[in-house]
């Protein structure tokens, strides 16, 4: 049978599609829509109804809608307003929208009428079957749906034609209308009734999803509502007993929580010990360490930064004001601000500084975070042996807290403080855990974006703090340590730099001190050049402000007995107020002797001078070495003798010599223990001057190692070396020739005066060295 085609007043709807044997009620607002319901009436009363595709179409056309509706008959209209008309409409055929034949003033369509396709069922078994698979998934859809009345759930199950069963389905089933219109635009009656039995079995599929969550939620809304009152309920007791801080305290801290600048990990377990602080009422030795632990992690600035300072000639400013000299460490500290005002990044190298005691680097790491405008804390790690001074204590422990470094960001109170390490030299470790190796983990900036402190339990970002670290000496640091830091050298001072530091830093600060003025005490250069030659042995100049202190102490004492009004100290009358002279400098000899060479030598508090004497007496080859030498400068005197024996020859010594006379080898001052790698030459000098008699240039001294076949080898502390041999009136200094890259970075004042002749073989010294 052809289909017929007619042409009828067509409505577009906006999210509904209507069914063949559908009779349903809408609303219609758009002019054209109710021109053409009215049109409708007018006529046989029948109207094509086809879906939009999209409802905020406004004036669709024919690619707006979908090529698939229904002819339905106009049972009813309902005026609402001016604008607003109520159809009802019972659905008859489908029909295909072939073309709009008008626009205006309404839609007019031609449409193919299609009639239902007449289908043949296998046998009655089959649809009694699928009837009843039908109206069962109906019935179960309906009972969890809730919004199909039991009457029309009750004319459906009544239905006993199959197409009529699907028909009536598909039209009363609260389906979304891209659904409904699949299910229109399907023909095919048996791929029609799968489809709809698809969708509704997925329907209650979804709609058991649903209810699973909404059981969920409800149960968790339940749970915390009961959770809430039986805590309000509790705080009412405890308020009643008096007992009602533990509940205030935990909302302070919830508040501080929510307020607190840190990363999520951070809240998270902040949360949970929160709620772990409220269920610990009646234990108050666990709320006790419960609270610590809170409050030690809102008092972490975990996210607080200090803003860096950007100007170089400020940090340069605040550099020289607060120190005279080091400037090859005021340089290389403008070099890293400069690097990071460049990268604009928080990360810095690890600077230690390495120098004797009194030299002043605690107060350039104070100078660097005033530079850098940012809060300074100091670490000192003298003597600290308990990994956990550094990682923490774990919070099971009795009294545990943070570590040193974790307390410093706390004190500091931003996250990028100047963190001073100091002596970190003096770190030692014993069976309670290796305290370097948790220093490796705070020192390395590669891991120390997640340091774990074993008390706070969360990672803690220390890549942005600037760590300074001091030291006195680099032999006692492991090497991985030592590895993981920039090394500055901080050298001793010279007289001339003393000199200044004591006029522009120490004098002005002990006057203050003691509350004495410029006016009531003054002191003349070379009473401060005296104090520092005569009264104090060092390289720094810690001594020497206690001495200007001790010297203070006495001129306030007698400007409050005497009617003196102002008190000069002159080199002659510093012994008034410091006693006779302290040290004196052993000066370089008068005229050249046999066995008799001075050598130089570092030591802790800077330079000295050492006067090495060598004895050859009849025996049996006997080499003895007194003065409390250590290991390294015996072997260089069993060196150097071993050099003299392989050179007799050329020296005429006979070759018997060394089999019938002993050898003696003293070191004067021999209750001090002396050891380096630096006397080897001025031994071996000295006891081939002994052999051979010949003398020694007396205003001559040197520093250097020997071998056995005579090479000379570098040594370190010359700037301390050559220091000693000015004072002790020397002229000319012999060195290893590898030193002399050294000489050229010391400044002037300290060469000056000083014949400095580089050797390379012990032939080359000993040249120089012996008289004719």
């Amino acid at each position: 049978m052809d289909n017929e085609t007619r042409s009828l007043p067509m409505v577009a709807l906006r999210g509904l599609t209507i069914m063949p044997e559908m009779i349903v009620h809408f609303d219609v607002s758009r002019e054209r829509s109710i021109a053409a319901i009215q049109q409708a009436m007018v006529e046989e009363q029948e109207i094509f109804l086809v879906a939009q595709k999209s409802i905020e179409t406004e004036n669709p056309g024919q690619d707006d809608v979908y090529e698939t509706g229904t002819v339905a008959s106009v049972k009813q209209l309902i005026k609402l307003s001016k604008k607003v008309v109520r159809v009802l409409v019972e659905g008859k055929n489908r029909a295909v929208l072939k073309k709009i034949e008008e626009t205006d003033p309404y839609l007019r369509a031609e449409v193919e009428v299609l009639e239902e396709q007449e289908i043949t069922i296998p046998d009655d078994l089959n649809a009694e079957a699928m009837m009843r698979g039908l109206k069962e998934i109906i019935t179960e859809y309906a009972a969890k749906n809730g919004k199909i009345s039991k009457e029309s759930v009750a004319e459906i199950l009544d239905i006993t034609d199959l197409k009529r069963l699907v028909n009536e389905v598909a039209a009363n089933i609260p389906l979304k209308y891209k659904d409904q219109q699949e299910l229109l635009e399907e023909l095919d009656f048996w791929s029609r009734y799968e489809k709809l039995s698809l969708k509704l079995v997925n329907e209650m599929q979804i709609m058991e999803i649903k209810e699973e969550l909404q059981r969920k939620v409800k149960n968790k809304v339940d749970k915390h509502q009961k959770e809430y009152l039986l805590r309000e309920q509790l705080k009412v007791i405890r308020e009643e007993l008096g007992e009602d801080t533990t509940f205030s305290d935990a909302d302070e801290f919830e508040e501080a929580c929510s307020k607190l600048d840190a990363p999520e990990e951070v809240k998270e377990k902040l949360h949970k010990e929160i709620g772990r602080f409220k269920n610990t009422i009646g234990s108050q030795a666990e709320n006790g360490v419960i609270r610590t632990y809170i409050e030690t992690i809102l008092e972490i600035p975990w996210n607080k930064r200090a803003e860096d300072n950007t100007d170089i000639n400020y940090a340069k400013e605040v550099l020289e004001a607060d120190h005279y000299g080091l400037e090859q460490v005021k340089e290389r500290i403008l070099e890293f601000l400069a690097v990071r005002t460049l990268t604009q990044k928080g990360e810095s190298p690890i600077l230690c500084l390495v120098g004797p005691p009194g030299t002043g680097k605690t107060s350039i790491a104070k100078s660097l975070a005033r530079s850098l405008k940012k809060p300074f804390v100091r670490i000192s790690l003298g003597g600290v042996r308990d990994e956990a001074e550094i990682r923490g204590h774990r919070k099971t422990y009795v009294g545990a807290m943070p570590g040193r470094i974790a307390n410093g960001i706390r004190t500091a109170g931003v996250k990028n403080p100047v963190l001073l390490l100091d002596e970190i030299d003096k770190v030692s470790t014993d069976y309670k855990g290796d305290t370097f190796s948790a220093l490796l983990e705070v020192l390395d900036s590669e891991q120390n974006s997640k340091f774990r402190d074993h008390y706070l339990e969360v990672p803690l970002d220390l890549s942005e703090v600037t760590f300074i670290t001091t030291a006195n000496t680099l032999q006692t640091i492991p090497r991985p340590l030592l590895d993981r830091m920039e090394i500055i050298e901080i050298t001793s001072y010279t007289e001339n730099e003393k000199l200044h530091i004591a006029m522009e830093h120490l004098i002005p600060k002990q006057l203050e001190k003691h509350g004495i003025t410029n006016e009531q005490l003054s002191f003349s250069k070379k009473a401060i050049w005296k104090i520092a030659h005569n009264y104090t042995k060092e390289a720094g100049v810690r001594q020497l402000e206690r001495e200007i202190g001790n010297i203070c102490r006495k001129a306030a004492k007698e400007l409050l007995t005497t009617e003196k009004e102002k008190i000069t100290v002159t080199d002659r009358n510093l012994h008034k107020f410091l006693g006779k002279e302290k040290y004196s400098y052993q000066m370089a000899n008068a005229a050249p002797e046999v066995g008799i060479v001075r050598g130089l030598a570092w030591t802790s508090v800077g330079g000295d001078t050492l006067q090495i004497e060598v004895n050859v007496m009849p025996g049996k080859g006997e080499i003895m070495l007194t003065g409390q030498l250590g290991d390294v400068m015996k072997e260089s005197a069993r060196a150097g003798i071993s050099y003299i024996r392989s050179v007799s020859k050329k020296y005429a010594i006979a070759e018997d010599f060394f089999e019938k006379h002993d050898i003696h080898v003293h070191i004067p001052e021999g209750a001090v223990p002396k050891d380096g790698p630096s006397a080897g030459i001025t031994m071996a000098t000295a006891m081939l001057s002994a052999v051979t008699g010949k003398k020694v240039r007396a205003d001559l001294a040197m520093t250097g190692e020997i071998t056995l076949r005579g090479r000379v080898l570098p040594i370190g502390g010359l700037k301390e070396k050559l220091l000693a041999a000015k004072n002790a009136g020397i002229q000319t200094v012999l060195i290893p020739k590898e030193n002399t890259a050294d000489v050229e970075e010391l400044s002037s004042e300290i060469t000056k005066g000083l014949e400095i002749i580089p050797d390379e073989t012990m032939e080359e010294v000993l040249k120089k060295a012996l008289t004719r």
